[in-house]
């Protein structure tokens, strides 16, 4: 045998297939940086001017006039082409600017694209403009961390996910101190402009910057960014001016896709349901859209949850004579037995699998738990109050805190008094697993609010739901349906007649193809008492082997796998959507910069429909912003956007819900919505909630 000589490491590591091979730039890279977003109409025009739209009002905050008195008469701003500008617009626009740019908050898809369509539209405006990005999102402006951005370092990043050019960061400008401090970084850098791109926070910080540094002869200029899809203003006749936030309609690409493949998985290997959590704490946006993206059997969605009134209490009540106010709004035990019906239903058709979404902040929609923490808030106030002790170091074990919350119970009852804690309180936490209750009853922060983010959804939820299954296999209510064809087959191949044993084994043999073993079998001993008293077995013959076969068959074993989908999400590469949507975004930006815009936030009008229909917008931030508690104290906040359950997005999810969780003999409805295909012509050209929530508007119904 001769043997080779060994190949040289560096010539082996120089090898052109080995270096392309380990190359951080594959071709869809490489094609990404290359592809050029189209623009909307307007920016085909050397020139832009702002129109008011004076057709669109909002509602103003009296604190608001108060806190932002330069902004909050600013008024909605449409771009326009300005095809033969007077010399005043062109000197203005074409004058040398210097603009920074930070991002601020966690990383949404699509926020490079931004900074190249400012890079972009400044440089075509003026050759020297200059644009610097501010390391580590709020705290470069603060500590003067900074970047000037150029064609290169742009260009590296065009079309690419996360915030990496210059990273991001979640510091706040909300103190003198470090407003003072700004103000020194914007005078040493010379700036004309601030973009800042974020959330709500985000926009939020960017009006009151835009009142401080507007003497200062600094524009602040907003760009909206969060996957959540929580950034949506309406004004306050309903007209739509944003329908979503950048990075929304790639994360739910993203989650969506990976959901199908365990949509996938489960009718496959036909054992597991799937049990998947989306990001989304205050709003249920991701789960609608992901609902419409895969058709998953089950999907809660926390606003619906919000709305639901139990008739059958209330109608109990009134017979009565009374009022029943608990029966506004879903409790976790009659979620926990939504859920168990879905899971039982589609067992009895033998499909004891599939997937479940669940909204991250679904929880803060159950009435009872936010009831639970108004509550326990008091209780542990007053305690400390009353008794000038620390409640949490009076109560160390979660079986001592249970037990002071049963004694006031009791109280409540023997006594006859009204309490903040009764005996019906007592059951509903008692329902609640351990970790859960120790969870609420958990030391508050430092403004006495409840830590909510500790909270672990997925697993509360499931809990309930596993302990009301066994409680349904228990009475023999949550069996596994066994298909007739197999029941015979298996019959006979024991050579037993299958019209013989089966009446006596199910309760439903007659009907349909899949048959269910009688409530009363329960277990092998159960079984064979069935069969006794059925005359098909006497009490000295052993069940037949096929009949224990197809008994066992017919046990349920849930198992269940737990996924978390966000962070994955908001770091993938954008969509074309995403790509095309951020791009416009920043020319938006710096056509509101050089008309002297400030205090606004760039928006594209007309998302939900075709590009050709987009319209670039300056919408002002202070109108917008409305009192809410945020750490103890009232704070001037922009105002989430939660699923609306009047929508036509909501409206079709809710009356396909019975033919996605397909409880039939039939195929399950999944959908197969593939990975985000950057090329090719099979993209989506927009998310499906705004696809829908379109019709009304944009199509004849009649």
């Amino acid at each position: 045998m001769i043997e080779k000589e060994p190949v040289s490491l560096k010539k082996l590591m120089n090898h052109p297939d080995v270096l392309k091979a380990t190359s951080n730039e594959n071709q869809e890279l490489l094609e990404r940086r290359k592809y050029k977003p189209p623009v909307c109409d307007v920016f085909k025009s050397r020139y832009n001017y702002l129109e008011t739209l004076e057709e669109y009002c909002f509602e103003l905050d009296r604190e608001t006039k108060k806190q932002l008195p330069d902004l909050i008469n600013n008024k909605v701003q449409a771009v326009r082409s300005a095809d033969s500008p007077a010399p005043s617009l062109k000197k203005a626009y074409d004058k040398q600017r210097r603009i920074g740019v930070v991002f601020s908050g966690g990383p949404a898809p699509g926020g490079h694209n931004v900074i190249a369509g400012i890079y972009d539209a400044a440089k075509k405006a003026n050759p020297d403009n200059k644009i610097f990005g501010f390391i580590l999102g709020p705290d470069g402006i603060i500590e003067n961390e900074a970047r000037e951005l150029t064609k290169e370092l742009v260009d590296r990043y065009r079309n690419l996910g996360g915030f990496s050019m210059i990273k991001t960061g979640r510091t706040k400008i909300d103190t003198p101190e470090k407003m003072a401090l700004s103000k020194k970084t914007c005078k040493d850098l010379n700036l004309d402009a601030i973009v800042i791109v974020g959330g709500d926070d985000s926009n939020t910080n960017a009006a009151f910057l835009a009142q401080e540094m507007k003497n200062d002869g600094v524009q602040v200029i907003g760009v909206p960014k969060t996957i959540d899809g929580d950034i949506q203003v309406r004004d306050s006749k309903g007209q739509v001016l944003c329908a979503m936030s950048f990075g929304f309609h790639t994360a739910a690409r993203s989650f969506a896709n990976e959901i199908s493949n365990l949509c996938n998985d489960c009718s496959s290997d036909v054992k597991y349901w799937h049990i998947c959590k989306v990001m989304g704490r205050v709003a249920s946006h991701l789960a609608l859209e992901v609902a419409l993206q895969t058709h998953a059997n089950m999907t809660l969605i926390g606003e619906d949850l919000a709305n639901y009134i139990d008739k059958k209490r209330i109608s109990q009540a009134a017979k009565q004579g009374a009022v029943d106010y608990t029966a506004y709004g879903m409790t976790l035990r009659h979620l926990s037995r939504l859920v168990c019906d879905g899971i039982v239903r589609r067992a009895s058709v033998g499909k004891n699998y599939g997937v479940l979404v669940i909204p991250e902040g679904v929880l803060e929609f159950i009435n009872e738990i936010q009831i639970f923490i108004t509550k326990l808030n008091v209780i542990i106030a007053e305690y400390n109050a009353t008794h000038d002790k620390n409640f949490h170091k009076e109560f160390l074990l979660l079986e001592d805190k249970l037990d002071y919350l049963r004694r006031l119970a009791r109280q409540s009852r023997e006594e006859e008094i009204i309490s903040v804690w009764n005996t019906r309180d007592d059951d509903l936490f008692n329902d609640i697993p351990a970790f859960f209750q120790e969870g609420l009853l958990m030391e508050r922060d430092s403004h006495g609010n409840f830590q909510f983010s500790l909270v672990e959804t997925d697993k509360i939820i499931m809990g309930l739901v596993k302990d009301y299954l066994n409680i349904l296999k228990e009475k023999g209510r949550y069996k596994l349906g066994i298909h007739k064809d197999f029941f015979k087959k298996t019959l006979k191949k024991e050579g037993l007649d299958p019209d013989f044993f089966g009446p006596v084994l199910f309760r439903n043999y007659d009907e349909g193809p899949y048959l269910l073993v009688k409530e009363s079998i329960m277990s092998n001993k159960t079984l064979k008492q069935e069969l006794i008293r059925g005359k098909v077995l006497k009490n000295e013959d052993k069940i037949p082997k096929a009949i224990e076969k197809i008994y066992k068959k017919s046990v349920p074993n849930f198992k269940t796998q737990l996924h978390f989908y966000g962070y994955d999400g908001r770091g993938s590469d954008p969509s074309r959507f995403d790509c095309n949507y951020t791009y416009n975004l920043g020319l938006t930006v710096f056509a509101l910069i050089a008309n002297n815009a400030t205090g606004q936030m760039a928006a594209i009008k007309n998302l939900e429909f075709d590009f050709s229909s987009w319209q670039p917008v300056g919408i002002p931030i202070a109108p917008l912003m409305r009192l809410e508690e945020r750490s103890g104290k009232l704070t001037l906040v922009i105002e989430k956007s939660v699923v609306n359950t009047h929508s036509t997005a909501f409206k079709v999810v809710e009356s396909l819900r019975e033919k996605w969780l397909a409880a039939n003999p039939e195929e399950d409805n999944y959908r197969r919505p593939g990975p985000i295909r950057f090329t090719g012509k099979s993209e989506e050209d927009r998310p499906l909630t705004l696809v829908l929530n379109a019709i009304p508007n944009g199509h004849d119904l009649t």
